[in-house]
Formats: structure tokens, sequence, C-alpha cells
């Protein structure tokens, strides 16, 4: 079933000489080689079959128990060589020193297409970076990363992909939001691909132990399979690899901005060197624009990974990876303008981003204050994002029978939670900033009906609400997944209308405001 085997991380980089496997700190070490703690009784909930295709499996091995064995971490496909990356970073903004996979496993790498994947088993075990943790995960979880990744894909979103969610007949026990009220969960393994999964924090731990030389191997490594387009023997490869990589970063973000999502736990260990979003934990879509928001309960006191905070910290992160790759380019100069142009090209082209959403495709100086204005608005009164930028794309110019008036407050009830606890003031103000976005649209002179097409390929009608997610868990616990199918067949089509799929265009229901997993998530979610 799986073609082409390839170990390369572990044939090209030095690993861990101790084969147990106790948790311990590793040193002098890229990976340490694992076994996957085999399931109890093993059973296939969801699988994509886009993802399937990427690495050369078929729809119809997706069924059969050489795929099961494989994915649920119960067998080794011949030829393959486990094993746990050693990687560091900084939580929260504080070293933390020695992390790595402690509960992931690279099952191994295929080549398919001649491209290199990597596929990962997320909860298949203990591995010596467990720390004090089992190295399983519970279905919670598991549901929230297997149709997340899949859904930031279809967004456009730069993501690592899920290839199957397997659910393991075990019991794992687990205490959400670590204040003493544990309890038994099912348990799952996702296996989830990308070209690789090392991240900023795989660099940062050979910096910090001054492992100089095997810092080297795994940047020459990393270009040589990733960055091929870089000669690994040009004098400026460290410093275009590091500039690609905050490129690459860059576009990550803008994306997450674009769509209203916020990752929640944005640790060096979880940036990866490729700019793909990695490790979905306590994310969230925004209900009520509220850039100050984060999902992470962890997060609440000191809001580090707000939605508005996302590019700085991106900034922050690069800074961290520089400080990494410093002994092999120390050129402080140089580096500081690169972090330096992050933060001008992230304000151009979020500008750019901004105004596209809004179906303005010419970047004029005066149109920035429409969208800062925008932001000012959304805030007098709680306002679903998602929905008031697809139904924006309605507005026209042409209606002669639909006063201004009459289309801003069809977009805008639709769009506001409680809209009847809305102040007259508060219209006033929203009626002046459509007045003005009347006549911006009205310079740029597309039609509208081009103006709606361009808008809603790029303003998303279906998103992975943290409600919707939770509705596929409670279900999912009563061995029902119905709605997880549902939602992978909806997801597939963000851009998309979808008439038998209208249900999930909605506002965050009123249920949703305080429950567990809809507004509180930990990092075990």
């Amino acid at each position: 079933m799986l073609q082409s085997i390839s170990n390369s991380f572990v044939s090209k980089l030095p690993g861990d000489s101790d084969t147990s496997n106790d948790i311990r700190q590793v040193s002098g070490a890229c990976y340490s080689m694992v076994i996957p703690t085999a399931p109890g009784a093993p059973f296939l909930i969801a699988a994509s079959e886009e993802a399937a295709a990427l690495v050369g499996i078929s729809k119809e091995n997706l069924k059969s128990k050489e795929f099961l064995d494989y994915f649920s971490g119960s067998a080794i496909p011949s030829e393959a060589k486990p094993f746990a990356m050693c990687y560091g970073g900084h939580q929260f903004g504080q070293w933390a020193g020695q992390l790595g996979d402690g509960r992931a496993i690279n099952l191994t790498e295929v080549m398919h297409d001649d491209k290199r994947w990597t596929l990962q088993l997320k909860g298949a075990g203990k591995t010596p970076y467990s720390r004090s943790a089992d190295g399983l995960a519970v279905l919670r979880s598991s549901i929230r990363e297997f149709l997340c990744s899949e859904a930031m894909y279809h967004l456009g979103a730069p993501t690592t992909r899920a290839l199957s969610l397997i659910g393991t007949g075990d019991q794992v026990w687990r205490d959400m939001f670590y204040d003493g009220r544990g309890a038994y969960e099912p348990g799952a393994v996702v296996c989830r691909i990308a070209p690789t999964f090392i991240r900023f924090g795989n660099f940062q731990i050979h910096a910090a132990r001054r492992e100089h030389q095997i810092l080297k191997q795994l940047t020459d490594y990393t270009i040589q399979n990733f960055f091929p387009h870089f000669n690994i023997y040009d004098q400026d490869v460290y410093f275009n690899f590091f500039n690609e990589v905050s490129e690459r970063t860059l576009k990550m973000i803008l994306h997450w901005q674009s769509i209203g999502f916020v990752h929640g736990v944005m640790n060096t260990d979880n940036m990866s060197i490729l700019g793909l979003t990695i490790d979905y934990g306590p994310y969230g879509w925004m209900d009520d624009y509220n850039p100050g928001w984060t999902p992470n309960t962890t997060d609440a006191s000191s809001k580090r990974y707000t939605f508005e905070n996302q590019p700085a910290i991106a900034q922050w992160n690069l800074i961290q990876l520089a400080n990494a790759f410093y002994p092999l380019m120390p050129d402080a100069d140089r580096l500081k303008e690169m972090l330096q142009n992050f933060q001008k090209n992230y304000q151009r082209e979020f500008l750019r981003m901004s105004l596209n959403k809004l179906g303005i495709f010419s970047e004029k100086a005066t149109y920035r204050d429409l969208t800062d204005r925008l932001d000012h608005v959304f805030l007098l009164h709680p306002t679903d994002m998602t929905i008031f930028y697809r139904l924006l794309s309605n507005f026209t110019l042409t209606t002669a029978s639909t006063s201004l008036k009459e289309q801003a407050l069809s977009i805008l009830t639709k769009s506001w939670y409680n809209p009847d606890k809305t102040s007259p003031a508060h219209i006033e103000k929203w009626l002046a900033w459509f007045e003005d976005y009347r006549l911006v649209l009205m310079q740029e002179g597309l039609s509208d009906s081009d103006r709606k097409k361009a808008m809603d390929r790029i303003n998303p009608k279906y998103v992975i609400r943290n409600y919707m997610a939770q509705m596929a868990i409670e279900k999912a616990h009563d061995a029902d997944y119905s709605i997880i199918h549902e939602l992978m067949e909806c997801l597939q089509h963000p851009y998309e209308e979808q008439p038998n799929m209208e249900h999930w265009f909605a506002r965050r229901p009123e249920w949703a405001i305080d429950k567990p997993g809809c507004s509180t998530l930990s990092c075990s979610s």
C-alpha cells in the first residue's frame, strides 16, 4: 500500500543512541527511534481521500485492514523506521528547554509523484519526549485536529493535512481544564501528513546546547530536501533560507487574519519551518469580531496569542529563530533588516488583503481609512465576521428599489448577535461607513456581479466554528460519526453556495457562548 518508503531524516541526521523508550533528556541527536503503542481495538472513523492520494493510497486501500493497522499504530510498514523528533521552544514567551514529539510519532516518509511526505501519528503513545504525559490523544482533540486540518487546506491556508481519524477502543484519562476534575475519555489517533514536521524549535534546541555542528547538519538537510532551489554552497544560502522562511510565515499569518482564525498557542515549537499551520489544539474562529480574543484558557490572563497579536508573535518567533541561526550567519544587521522587512511587508499586504475582502482591488492610500473605520464599527455591537464579509458581496450599486439603509441593515441584522439590542447611534455610525463604502465602490467601477464573484472567492461561507466541532464530538462520544462526515463534505467547499449545508452558515448559538469546548479550550483540547 505504501510505495517508495524513505527514511531520509533518520539516515542523514544524528540520532539518539539510547533505543529505550524512557522519558529523558536527549542530547547530541535530532531524533529518537520509537515504536507506536498498539491500541486495544482500533476502528476507522474517517479518512480523507484527497490526503490519501497525495501519498499514493487509493480509495480502496482506506477500507483495508492494512491501512487500519498502519495508521492506528498496530503495525509498522516494512522498511519504515518510526521516530520522534527532538526539539525545544519558547512556550508563552519563556524558554522551555527540551520539548520534542511527546505524543507524535513520525511513522515513515514516502516519495510520491516526486514529492516527499512524512506520515505522522498523533496520539500513538509515549516517546522519550513525553515528559509526564502518556503520549496518547483523546477523541475530542483528534476530531478537532482532523476536521480543522482539512478545512484549512480548502480555505487556502498553508497547513499540514489529515489522512485519517482512528478510534483506539481504549480509554484515556484527561483533565481537560487542569482543574482536578479529570475523567476517562475515548482514545484516538490522527495521521497527519506534511513534507516535514520540522519546526523552529528543532533548530533552537541545538543552538541552545551549542551543538553547532548538528545545527548545521539539520539546516543543510532542511534546505537540500525542502528548499532545493537554493544552492547549499552559496555563501548567502542561510540568509536566503531564513528570508524565505520569513516570507512563508508571513503568508500563513495573512491567511489566518483573512479568515478570522486564531491558533491559540503560537509557541516556537508550534511554528513550521515550511510556513504551514501546525498543531491544532486550542484554536478557534472569531464568531463576533474581537481582536483581543484568544480561545486558549491557558492564555486567558496574558492574552499573548490573541487574534490581533498573531502577526507580532510571528515576528517575535522569527527573532528567536534568527537567534538560533546566528552561529551559521553571524551578521546581526542583516538579520535585523530581514525581521524589520517582515513588519513592513505585513502592513502592506494586510491592507491589500483587507481591501480585497471588501471588493476593492486598487491600492489608494485614502482607502486605509475605510478599513480602519470598519474595525471601529465592528466593535460597536457584536458582529459575526464570517457572515458579515460573506453577505457584503450582496451589496449593490444598481438596485434602485432598495435604499442604502435597507441594504446595510439586511446585511447587519443577519450578522449581529442580538440585533434588537443595537442602539440608534451605532446604526448611524454603520450607515455612515456604508455610505463611504458605496462611494469607494463607485470610484472602483467594478460591476456588482464581478465584485461579488471576486469577494466570494476570498470570503468563506463555511468555517469550522468551535460549536460545530463540539456537536460532532458529542455525537461521536455516542458512536455517531454522522456530523464528522457531514462537516467533512461541507468544509471541502467553503467558498461555494451549498443549499443543503445552509444550516452551518449561522451565528454561534446561545447555548455555545459559555459551553466548554465552544468558548473555553485548553492545550489538551
